[in-house]
């Protein structure tokens, strides 16, 4: 297959394939937002392969969809938490084969994945120029720690010497987790990967870094990996009868979100944790079956707009993940993340060191700890400080934007409307 700049001609749409990981939301909504990007543009025509489990939290987005099929989310999650690699070399090669299958079917110009590994093989045989889209801390070229994430073992040795073992194994645990890549690759005559877990997370062909630059230590990078900024994606629905309610009280308002992926049962301990603060705590539960006691500061919903919602806030409280501390730091709102997984400890990690939040672990979370970190982000100036500095960063970058130009480089495509 040849490339876009030499098959097609700039009066002809360049065909962009989607391609993303449905085991979380963020990884679907990033996409469906770029792509729609290009929807709105007669110079591409993007595709979008997913599979279906998010897009009913998705108004029609003006672009066309084919199903395939990802990993259930409980059994992602369960290998997050087992420290277990999350895709064998089985699941891998069902990838591989559905994807030859998508690519050889719609023939496109170019390739943008999210998180969808099997990329890493599949547009290198079809020779399509290979997009990827991550997180800076999980570049090859990051310079940072790697905290334990929730393990059992941390109950027996506490977080120091569990810590302390982490950091003698992780290197051979990152190997391990590469084999089955590695083992496809070999079986398709591709180049082994080597043993560093970053690099088989990240391979492609360009690297789009879904963050500000500065918010994680980087060494020096190759010019194919670039910074786009954070993509924004909130479910649109109708408001909430309690909507305008919550803010004619008056008082500070703590928005309180886990996540799909996060651990609902600690919703009601979070609300315990809150109950003598003047404040009033929206939560948004996620569709986790979470009974709360009846109070009249509480308000409550399976579902809400992020953005919106951050943006009258003056706490978010979550799980750590990239998506909505973004929302909350976009508006200068200091984030509480509730870390489980390792992706979500390193997105906190690197939103503690810049002053916009504090990092709690999900293991520790108990009320007494949650209450004193609120009460420090709520007060404590020096926070509320730091995350507007990062909104002024996040507010000079567009995704949409620096993805086009990026997207128009690739093609060799001079126009931009």
């Amino acid at each position: 297959m040849e490339k876009a700049a030499e098959s097609k001609t700039r009066n002809n749409p360049g065909k962009i394939l989607f391609v993303s990981e449905a085991v979380t939301l963020a990884h679907v909504a990033r996409l469906v937002v770029l792509a729609s990007s290009l929807a709105k543009s007669r110079a591409y025509e993007p595709v979008l392969a997913v599979d279906p489990r998010y897009m009913g939290l998705f108004e029609s987005t003006g672009v066309r969809q084919r199903e395939i099929v990802s990993l259930p989310t409980s059994r992602f999650i369960d290998a997050l938490a087992k420290g277990r690699p999350l895709y064998d070399l089985a699941t891998l090669e069902a990838y591989l084969e559905e994807d030859l299958a998508v690519i050889d079917e719609e023939k496109p110009d170019l390739i943008i994945g999210d998180f969808r590994l099997s990329l890493s093989v599949s547009a290198r045989l079809c020779k399509v120029p290979y997009l990827a889209v991550s997180n800076a801390y999980w570049s090859p070229f990051s310079r940072q720690r790697y905290p334990i994430p929730e393990h059992p073992l941390i109950s027996i040795t506490g977080v120091k010497v569990a810590q302390m073992l982490f950091d003698i194994v992780r290197p051979v645990v990152f190997a391990l987790h590469t084999v089955p890549m590695n083992r496809l690759r070999r079986r398709h005559g591709l180049d082994f990967l080597g043993a560093d877990l970053r690099s088989v997370y990240t391979d492609s062909d360009y690297l789009l870094y879904a963050d500000i630059p500065g918010l994680v230590q980087m060494n020096r990078l190759p010019a194919e990996h670039l910074f786009i900024g954070p993509v924004f994606w909130s479910p649109s629905q109708n408001y909430p009868d309690w909507w305008d309610e919550v803010v004619n009280a008056g008082k500070p308002i703590v928005y309180v979100n886990l996540g799909s992926s996060g651990r609902g049962d600690l919703l009601p301990g979070i609300a315990d944790a809150l109950s003598d603060i003047n404040v009033s705590l929206v939560v948004a539960t996620a569709g986790h079956p979470v009974v709360f006691p009846s109070r009249s500061d509480v308000y409550i919903a399976d579902f809400l707009p992020g953005e919106q919602m951050a943006a009258r806030s003056n706490l978010v409280i979550c799980n750590g993940g990239s998506m909505t501390t973004y929302q909350a730091l976009a508006h200068g709102v200091p984030v509480l993340g509730i870390a489980g997984n390792l992706d979500q400890h390193l997105n906190m990690s690197a939103i503690a060191r810049l002053g916009g939040g504090i990092r709690m672990r999900t293991d520790r979370a108990e009320p007494l700890e949650i209450r004193a970190s609120a009460l420090s982000l709520l007060e404590d100036a020096r926070y509320k400080k730091r995350a507007e500095d990062i909104q002024r960063q996040i507010g000079s970058i567009s995704a949409e934007t620096e993805f086009r130009k990026i997207t128009d480089k690739v093609l060799n495509r001079s126009v931009s409307g």
